[in-house]
C-alpha cells in the first residue's frame, strides 16, 4: 500500500467515474445557501451548532456524540493521532488495517507513529474475521474497516464488527461509513455506541450529498470517546461554506432521493453490460462497481482516458490484479462509459 492517498492529476474536463465522487452534483439549495453567506458571516469563525444538529437528526443520536470534521480525511487522522500517540520507535502501538483499503488509514497511522498491521481479505474477497481477531495483539491501538468496503463494495457484517469491538476493548474500531447511504446498515445507534465505547463510526457528505469539494464528514461516537479524539482537531477546521452547506444537503431529501435511486439504475445497468460482455464483476453495495478486465485492464483504462472518461485501475491492490473500479452515478454517464468500453475492447478484438 502507498504511504498517504494518491492525488490523481485531472484534466478540466472529462468524466470523472475513477474517484467514487457524486457524478449527479449537489442539491441546488446547498447553492442557494452558499449564496447566501454575507460578508459579515466570511469574517467570523463559524458557529457549527446548526449543521450538528442537522447531522445528530438525520443520525438520530444526541449532538453530543457527533464531531464534524474536515472531509471524514481529517476524522481518519485526529482518530489515529488520538489511537497511536505515545507510539515509540523501539515498540511502536499498532494500527491494524483489512487490506485492499483506502491509502488513508495506512498513511495517517504512520505519520501518527504506529505501525501497520495488514490483513488481507479472505477468497472471494470475502471478510477475514478470523485472521484480523488472530492479529490483534496488546500493541494494537486502532483498528479500521470499512463498510460498504472500497473496492469491492461488499458489506461487512455487523457482527464481525461487534465481534472485534468485544476482543480488542483497549483499541478504537474506526468504522468508516463512507458509502453507507447506499447500501448496508450503520452501526450508528446510541445504545451500541455505550455498550461499545470503542467504536467510532466515520461518515462524510461527499458521496450521497456531493459536497467533496466543500471537504464536510463527522464521526459519531460516545462523548468520552470523542473527547480523546476531539484534542487532535483544530476548533475550526470546517469552514463557513461547509457550515452553512450541510443542513442545506440534509434538508433536500428529494435530491438525496433521486442520486441514490441513479446509482442503483446505474448498477443495475453496468452488471447487465458487463454480462453481456463476457466479464465478472462483484455486485456492490456502494456508488461503485469492480469489475475483472483482467489482461486488458490497462489498455481499457487507457482506452477509456483517451475519451476523457477516467475509471480506476486497482490491479497494484493485494488480491485485484486486472480489476477496475467504475463509479457509478448518473445514469447517463455509466451509459456514455459503457459505450466507451464496447469501443475499447471491440477495437482491441
Amino acid at each position: 500500500m502507498t504511504a498517504m492517498y494518491e492525488k490523481l492529476t485531472m484534466p478540466a474536463n472529462g468524466l470523472r467515474l475513477h474517484l467514487n465522487e457524486n457524478t449527479g452534483g449537489c442539491s441546488q439549495a446547498v447553492l442557494d445557501a452558499l449564496r447566501g453567506l454575507t460578508t459579515q458571516a466570511a469574517a467570523v469563525y463559524p458557529d457549527y451548532t446548526e449543521a450538528i444538529a442537522a447531522t445528530a437528526t438525520l443520525l438520530g443520536v444526541d449532538p453530543r456524540y457527533v464531531l464534524l470534521t474536515n472531509g471524514l480525511d481529517e476524522g481518519i487522522f485526529a482518530a489515529a493521532l488520538a489511537a497511536l500517540r505515545g507510539s515509540a520507535a523501539t515498540s511502536p502501538l499498532e494500527a491494524l488495517t483489512v487490506v485492499p483499503a483506502f491509502d488513508m488509514y495506512a498513511g495517517c497511522s504512520r505519520a501518527a507513529g504506529g505501525k501497520v498491521v495488514e490483513v488481507p481479505l479472505g477468497p472471494g474477497f470475502a471478510f477475514p474475521l478470523g485472521e484480523t481477531i488472530a492479529a490483534l495483539t496488546p500493541a494494537t491501538r486502532i483498528v479500521f474497516l470499512t463498510t460498504p468496503h472500497n473496492p469491492t463494495g461488499f458489506i461487512v457484517p455487523r457482527d464481525s464488527i461487534i465481534a472485534i469491538a468485544g476482543v480488542a476493548p483497549e483499541a478504537l474500531i474506526f468504522v468508516d461509513e463512507a458509502y453507507i447511504d447506499f447500501g448496508g446498515e450503520t452501526l450508528i445507534d446510541a445504545s451500541l455506541l455505550d455498550c461499545y465505547p470503542n467504536l467510532v463510526v466515520g461518515r462524510t457528505f461527499s458521496k450521497a450529498y456531493g459536497l467533496a469539494g466543500l471537504r464536510a464528514g463527522a464521526l459519531i461516537a460516545t462523548p468520552a470517546t470523542l473527547e480523546r479524539i476531539r484534542e487532535s482537531v483544530p476548533p475550526y477546521s470546517i469552514n463557513i461554506a461547509a457550515a452553512v452547506a450541510v443542513p442545506a444537503a440534509l434538508r433536500d431529501t428529494v435530491h438525496y432521493t433521486w442520486y441514490l435511486n441513479e446509482v442503483r439504475e446505474s448498477k443495475r445497468v453496468l452488471y447487465a453490460a458487463l454480462d453481456r460482455l463476457g466479464l465478472t464483476y462483484l455486485r456492490s453495495d456502494a456508488n461503485f462497481v469492480l469489475a475483472r478486465f483482467g489482461n486488458s485492464a490497462k489498455n481499457v483504462v487507457a482506452g477509456l482516458r483517451a475519451r476523457n472518461i477516467f475509471v480506476r485501475d486497482r490491479s497494484g491492490d493485494p488480491g485485484c490484479e486486472g480489476y477496475v473500479r467504475i463509479t457509478t452515478g448518473v445514469v447517463a454517464h455509466t451509459q456514455a462509459c459503457i459505450a466507451a468500453i464496447e469501443e475499447v475492447l471491440c477495437g482491441a478484438r
